[in-house]
């Protein structure tokens, strides 16, 4: 053999390791596509001890990884073709709900990220507080820059309009309602919040994301996070 050896060989069935396949570098494969895209768009799962494939957001659990992209009919197909088994090589177990269920810890995720950066002193809210920010382009007295805006999405149209008119091309999130944007802001109640610029708000744009590829085509969802200002 010169490009594989026999242990290759073994570890993978017989078939061939791709070099997109070992979890090293910025790319991976999705097992429902096939194709190999930035890990930052797509979902890592394991196989448990127990044969259940469960997810791992945080991308730290031991054993190979499972790679879906953060798309509704990806995680529609990998379930209803058994491509967990396929790409495991083995009989494991897939959870139904899966797709809704690593929504709802996505959702989890996003707004514990904004918990963490309201305590951590980068994120306001306030339709005051918003405003100021983005109008003076820093988040709090001469803090960084604004990153995204967070908007409830039973919030007010004409507000949430006057607010991303000032910063427009500005992220926006709206994924959730204002209850539970208020739970993770530790607030009465809570409509609009803006973002400093950071690692807090870089792992909130790409959970968002995520979570919106995986809700879009969920009956009622609605988008989680956008670019635009529609």
């Amino acid at each position: 053999m010169t490009d594989l050896d026999e242990a290759t060989l073994d570890r993978n069935g017989g078939e061939p390791e791709l070099a997109e396949d070992r979890e090293t570098g910025p790319l991976r494969r999705c097992i429902a596509t096939g194709t190999v895209q930035p890990k930052e768009g797509m979902v890592r799962f394991v196989v448990a001890p127990d044969s259940e494939v469960v997810p791992d957001l945080e991308e730290t659990l031991p054993g190979r990884g499972l790679w879906l992209s953060a798309e509704r009919a990806a995680f529609e197909r990998a379930v209803g073709k058994n491509l967990f088994s396929k790409a495991a090589r083995r009989s494991v177990r897939v959870p139904s709900d899966l797709p809704d269920r690593v929504g709802r810890l996505l959702e989890r995720r996003c707004l514990d990220r904004l918990g963490l950066a309201r305590r951590a002193g980068q994120a306001l809210a306030g339709y005051e507080k918003v405003r100021e920010a983005l109008k003076s382009g820093r988040v709090g007295h001469g803090g960084p820059p604004p990153a995204l805006l967070v908007e409830a999405a039973d919030g007010s149209a004409d507000q949430r309009g006057k607010l991303t008119a000032l910063a427009p091309g500005l992220p926006v999130i709206d994924a959730f309602d204002s209850a539970g944007l208020a739970a993770a802001l530790g607030r009465e109640h809570a409509v609009h919040a803006v973002v400093a610029r950071g690692r807090l708000s870089e792992g909130l744009l790409r959970d968002a994301a995520r979570l919106r590829g995986i809700k879009i085509l969920s009956a009622g969802a609605g988008p989680a996070g956008r670019g635009d200002n529609a």
